[in-house]
């Protein structure tokens, strides 16, 4: 793989679009497509688990869509300097008794010269919401242009 632009060091410009690029994989929740932009020795802390390359990373995420269904995401660039970015996120999410959550968090990732991330550190906190409550409403895969960001919804 010759790499996944754009490539740092990052605009703003250029950390925005690879958020959004970011954002759109993780919403189609195809593991194969997601582990693509992550190096094969690729760090992660996601919660308290602790994947490593892309083999694990896509074993995480086949058990993550596994029980978080309807999943849908946003993300949004809160800082970038050199080969770093800063996200803040949420996400909405249900799980087999149809109780709903929406789960927050920030991500730092940092990548190497080809774009590929070679770390990803997430802190994510969930919160029970009844149905009534979503603001995350789109069929399944990319979020529409129109739809608002996290800062619009106010969250």
């Amino acid at each position: 793989m010759d790499g996944k632009p754009p490539y740092p060091p990052f605009s703003i410009e250029t950390a925005t679009l690879k958020v959004r690029l970011a954002e759109d994989a993780w919403n189609s929740r195809d593991p194969d497509r997601v582990v693509q932009v992550y190096t094969e020795d690729s760090q992660w802390r996601n919660r308290a688990e602790f994947p490593r390359g892309r083999e694990q990373i896509r074993a995480f995420l086949q058990r993550k869509w596994a029980t978080e269904l309807d999943y849908r995401l946003i993300k949004e660039l809160w800082a970038t300097d050199g080969n770093r970015i800063a996200v803040r996120f949420a996400y909405e999410w249900h799980n087999q008794a149809g109780d709903w959550f929406r789960s927050y968090g920030n991500e730092n990732w940092e990548f190497n010269e080809k774009g590929l991330m070679q770390r990803r550190y997430a802190s994510i906190n969930d919160k029970p919401i009844e149905a009534e409550q979503r603001l995350m409403h789109w069929p399944q895969g990319r979020r529409p242009d129109e739809h608002p960001g996290l800062s619009e919804l106010g969250l």
